[in-house]
C-alpha cells in the first residue's frame, strides 16, 4: 500500500516540484555551500496530498495536546473534532518500548544525513540522551507517545514541554535584500509577488541566525551558573549583556527574553530546576515554517511569502513569533500540497564548526500499519538541515531551557552510530 501511495504522490505533487538546481535553498543561497537542493516536502518523502493533510492535522493536534493541562491521550471532544482528520487519528501509533540494554544498530548514511527507524532511535536515545543525574533511563510510554508525532515529537521528547518558539533568532541581510531588490528583475513567468518572496527568502542566512542563538545561549548559561534565584539570574544576564554591549540588554523586563526561564515548566518542577536557575541550562532547537500565515491578508503572500513577516529585529536578532499559527503555504497550482513546519533538535553541543553539528528530525508521524508507514529519524549536518524545502521560507533557531540533570542535549553527538 505504501508503494502504491508513493507512486500516487509523484503524480499528485508533480506540478508543485522545483527540480534540483532550479531554485537555491536558504543556506545554499546565503553561503554557496553544498547543502540539499530545494524541493517540496511531499516529493522528498513520497507523500500524497492526503498524507500532507494528515501530517498537518497531527502537527496541530500535538500543539494542542502539549499545552499545560492537556493530556496526550484525552483531548476534549471539541478539540479532537477540530484537529484530528480520520486517517491521522487512526494511523498514528506509539512505538513499543525498547530494552534499556539493547544497543542501537548503525544508521544508513548518505552525504550529510544518516537515517534510521524510530525504534532504533529509541535505542540510541536510551544510550546517549536519556541520562538523568548520570543514570540511564528507559524511554517511558509518555515520551514514546510524544515521539510518535514525528519531527516535532523529537524536539518535544528532548526539550520536555511542547516547543513554544517564543525565544527565536534569525539573521536577515538587509543590505543584500535592498541591493537584490533594486538590481535584479523577476525571472521569466515570475510574478512580482514570487520575485519579492524569493528575494526576501534568499536574504536570510541560517548560519548566522544559528550562531546568534548559540551565542545568546552561551551568555544565558554563564548567567545561570551561579544563580540560585531568578532575580540573581536576571542581574547576571544584564551584566553579561552590558559587558558585551549586546542590544538584548534593552529588552523590556517582561519580554520573552527575560521571562523565558520562569515560563519553562521544568524550571518549576521538583525533579527539574525546582526554581533554582543554577540547575538549568539553555539549549537550542530549530523550526522551519512559512511566512504567509495571515489568512486575512493577500492571497499572493500566502502563496509566495510575506516579505515583511517574521523578520528578526536588526539589533537583537529576535523574531516575533506571536503570529506563527503553524499554517502551511497555500497552493498556487493544482496538486500542490505543503507541510506546515519542520523541527530539528540540536541541544548544547560544543562543536564550534556549524557544518559539523548534528540536527535530529523526522519524516512524519509513526504509522507502521497505515499508508505513511513507519517514522524515520534523520541526523543531518547543518548544511542539510538548513537547506530546507519549498514548503518553508523562514528558519529560526530557538532557545529553551532544560535541567542540567537531563542529558538530552549532550556536549557531543556523533552522527549515526559506530
Amino acid at each position: 500500500m505504501y508503494k502504491r501511495r508513493s507512486l500516487l504522490a509523484f503524480a499528485t505533487v508533480s506540478a508543485a516540484i522545483f527540480t534540483a538546481g532550479v531554485m537555491p535553498s536558504v543556506s545554499h543561497a546565503a553561503s554557496g555551500g553544498d547543502g540539499e537542493r530545494e524541493g517540496s516536502y511531499a516529493e522528498t518523502h513520497g507523500l500524497t496530498a492526503e498524507d500532507v493533510k494528515n501530517i498537518n492535522a497531527l502537527n496541530k493536534r500535538a500543539l494542542t495536546a502539549g499545552q499545560p493541562g492537556n493530556s496526550l491521550a484525552e483531548l476534549p471532544p471539541s478539540v479532537s473534532a477540530l484537529f484530528r482528520s480520520p486517517d491521522a487519528a487512526d494511523e498514528r501509533v506509539t512505538p513499543p518500548a525498547e530494552p534499556l540494554n539493547r544497543m542501537p544498530d548503525a544508521y544508513r548514511a548518505y552525504g550529510g544525513r544518516a537515517t534510521t527507524v524510530v525504534n532504533n532511535y529509541i535505542r540510541k536515545w536510551q544510550q546517549v540522551y536519556s541520562h538523568r543525574d548520570g543514570n540511564q533511563q528507559q524511554m517511558t510510554e509518555e515520551q514514546r507517545e510524544k515521539l510518535s508525532y514525528g519531527c516535532v515529537g523529537i524536539t518535544w521528547v528532548n526539550s520536555g514541554p511542547y516547543p513554544t518558539n517564543k525565544l527565536a533568532f534569525a539573521f536577515f541581510d538587509e543590505n543584500k535584500y535592498k541591493s537584490d531588490l533594486e538590481n535584479s528583475r523577476p525571472r521569466p513567468n515570475e510574478t512580482q509577488a514570487e520575485f519579492e518572496g524569493r528575494i526576501v527568502k534568499d536574504s536570510f542566512d541560517e548560519g548566522k541566525g544559528f550562531k546568534r542563538a548559540r551565542d545568546v545561549a552561551s551568555v544565558m548559561n554563564k548567567a545561570l551558573d551561579s544563580a540560585h534565584d531568578e532575580g540573581t539570574y536576571i542581574d547576571n544576564l544584564k551584566t553579561e549583556l552590558a559587558n558585551k554591549n549586546d542590544a538584548l540588554r534593552y529588552e523590556d523586563s517582561r519580554s520573552n527574553f527575560y521571562s523565558a526561564l520562569r515560563n519553562t515548566p521544568s524550571f518549576k518542577e521538583r525533579d527539574g530546576g525546582n526554581y533554582d536557575p543554577s540547575k538549568m541550562k539553555a539549549v537550542v532547537y530549530s523550526k522551519h515554517f512559512w511566512s504567509g500565515q495571515d489568512q486575512r491578508g493577500s492571497s499572493d503572500k500566502r502563496k509566495y511569502g510575506d516579505p515583511d513577516a517574521f523578520r528578526p529585529d536588526q539589533g537583537t536578532g529576535l523574531v516575533d513569533m506571536s503570529k506563527d499559527r503553524n499554517i502551511p503555504r497555500s497552493p498556487a497550482q493544482p496538486g500542490e500540497s505543503w507541510v506546515n513546519f519542520d523541527y530539528g533538535w540540536f541541544g548544547a553541543q560544543t562543536e564550534s564548526d556549524a557544518d559539523k553539528t548534528i540536527w535530529t528530525h523526522a519524516n512524519h508521524y509513526h504509522a507502521p500499519n497505515g499508508g505513511l508507514g513507519p517514522m524515520n529519524v534523520y541526523e543531518s549536518k547543518f548544511r542539510n538541515w538548513s537547506a530546507g524545502y519549498a514548503d518553508f521560507d523562514r528558519g529560526t533557531y530557538v532557545i529553551t531551557f532544560i535541567p542540567k540533570s537531563w542529558n538530552t542535549a549532550p556536549a557531543e553527538v556523533k552522527q549515526g552510530w559506530s
